[in-house]
């Protein structure tokens, strides 16, 4: 079995692909039931953040499992097969453990270095545990990557090279001034209650607000998130929890809005502030196409690149490759100029703001896709370096350690044998010798056990080392060979070991 990862980021597909593609938690449920349901995979996890969808599965055919973890993601998704193609990417075995670890570490985020994603990849952990579809090797993978994740943020300065999604997007709407001295005594309404919404009400109290009013469609999580802020140690912020029922009458008192919900509708819809700020929306402006990186259109899933680096390594055998994608021409819509009198942060996809809000004179809108185009200029730290060795590191150190765990199975099975073959022969050497005394049975039966200790200690920790090497699984089947393990014997010892319920728990 080999593991596989299809899945499309903003590395690879436009804002707008990204929003129609989104997932909810039940969808993200049925999809895993439905992948491990399929012929080639028989564990499967699914990352779903707001700026990447990525379904990660154990198979064992690579493009029968290209092409179902394709179409899966196309139908739970809702954006056709053919139209989603040339946005999605593969990782293959190795080069898939590089990309979910470069994940956790924010090598890949929309803003290096950023540290929420530790938060989605244990979501995602636990999903696929309680789930039941993430086994044996998906535990291992999404474990390790958290402790790599964590070494990169402990042992690195990966952290200066860019700032939380919610930072980030706070000092776009200071627009170069001190993110501080800009929200200085603001008034703050934060949309939704959930984890981003949450690092966004923290923030926004550490940055110096002097009132945060928190909406959710449940008071009881607005209510939490309230009496958290106000234990807050490091703040003084008032704040409170309102109705989303109230939030147009909160609109008409702030001066920030900060939005992040799981709905798949508009939240806040352009004509709602309007009538909060009582303007109206100033006609469309004419804005200046722009010329942005093409993005690769591979002529079928087979073909797809890993968006990694610089986006030209494969992690995948590849058919030749398809012609370069043009350049793409897109046009930005221009933010209304004059005073600010309301700031919006949209965190969510699919968006919670609507776009046009950029129309509505003294409103400035910051979303996801600005972020995007915000960050891919930002300076990259020293540090970036070490966490790609740190990545390096970890890498081949799991790789050891799973081409050492699946020589483990054989190793027992064949210390099983051993042992049977020693009771045999003491039961033999009783029927031969009964008039043996218990103290002189000891000494033989242990006289023998260590001998056949000490002939197998040797091969046996010698054939553990060369598995951890790059093509040492075939060890393995030497061993089964030479000595004849029944396969149904180590078939049963994996079993056993997968089914331990202290594995794959932290």
């Amino acid at each position: 079995m080999s593991l596989l990862v299809v899945g499309l980021s903003h590395r690879s597909a436009p804002v707008s692909v990204l929003e129609r593609a989104s997932l909810a938690a039940d969808t993200q449920a049925k999809l895993l039931q439905d992948t491990l349901a399929a012929e080639p995979a028989t564990e499967a996890a699914v990352l779903a953040t707001c700026n990447r969808i990525e379904l990660y599965a154990d198979v064992d055919k690579f493009h029968a499992g290209v092409a179902e973890l394709s179409t899966l993601l196309a139908q739970h998704s809702g954006v056709v097969l053919e139209e989603l193609t040339p946005y999605l990417y593969v990782h293959y075995e190795d080069r898939a453990v590089h990309h979910l670890f470069s994940v956790a570490c924010g090598l890949d985020s929309m803003v290096v270095g950023e540290g929420q994603i530790l938060g989605q990849i244990k979501d995602a952990l636990a999903r696929g545990q309680e789930l039941h579809t993430a086994g044996r090797l998906l535990n291992d993978l999404f474990q390790q990557a958290l402790r790599v994740g964590k070494r990169a943020h402990s042992e690195t300065g990966i952290d200066r090279a860019g700032q939380s999604l919610v930072t980030f997007g706070l000092q776009q709407l200071a627009a170069g001034a001190d993110p501080g001295l800009w929200a200085q005594g603001k008034r703050a309404l934060v949309i939704g209650a959930g984890s981003m919404s949450s690092l966004a009400a923290a923030t926004l109290a550490r940055t110096g607000v002097a009132e945060i009013a928190v909406a959710n469609r449940t008071r009881a999580r607005a209510d939490r998130l309230v009496e958290i802020l106000r234990q807050g140690d490091d703040t003084t912020v008032r704040a409170r929890a309102v109705e989303m029922s109230a939030v147009g009458d909160e609109l008409t008192r702030a001066d920030i809005v900060v939005s992040c919900t799981g709905s798949t509708g508009l939240v806040l819809t352009a004509d709602t502030l309007a009538d909060a700020l009582g303007t109206t929306l100033d006609a469309p402006a004419e804005a200046p196409a722009v010329t942005l990186a093409p993005i690769p259109a591979p002529a079928d899933v087979d073909q797809h690149a890993a968006w990694v680096e610089n986006g030209s390594a494969t992690s995948a055998p590849q058919a030749p490759a398809a012609p370069a994608a043009a350049p793409r021409r897109v046009t930005l819509p221009a933010q209304s100029t004059g005073p600010v009198k309301l700031a919006l942060l949209d965190l969510a996809m699919p968006r919670d703001i609507d776009g046009a809000a950029h129309r509505i004179d003294g409103v400035r809108l910051v979303d996801i896709e600005s972020l995007a185009d915000a960050s891919a200029d930002a300076p990259m730290a020293a540090d970036v370096d070490r966490v790609r060795t740190i990545v390096a590191d970890e890498v081949a150190a799991f790789g050891a350690a799973q081409r050492a765990a699946h020589v483990a199975p054989t190793v027992v099975a064949l210390r099983t044998m051993a042992a049977d073959v020693v009771a045999g022969e003491i039961a033999r050497l009783d029927g031969r010798l009964p008039d043996l005394d218990e103290k002189q049975r000891a000494e033989i039966t242990q006289t023998v056990r260590r001998v056949v200790d000490k002939l197998l200690h040797a091969p046996t920790v010698r054939v553990k080392q060369l598995a951890s090497e790059p093509g040492g699984a075939g060890y393995a089947d030497a061993l089964r060979e030479l000595f004849d393990l029944d396969p149904q014997t180590v078939a049963a010892v994996s079993r056993a070991d997968l089914n331990d319920p202290n594995r794959g728990r932290s």
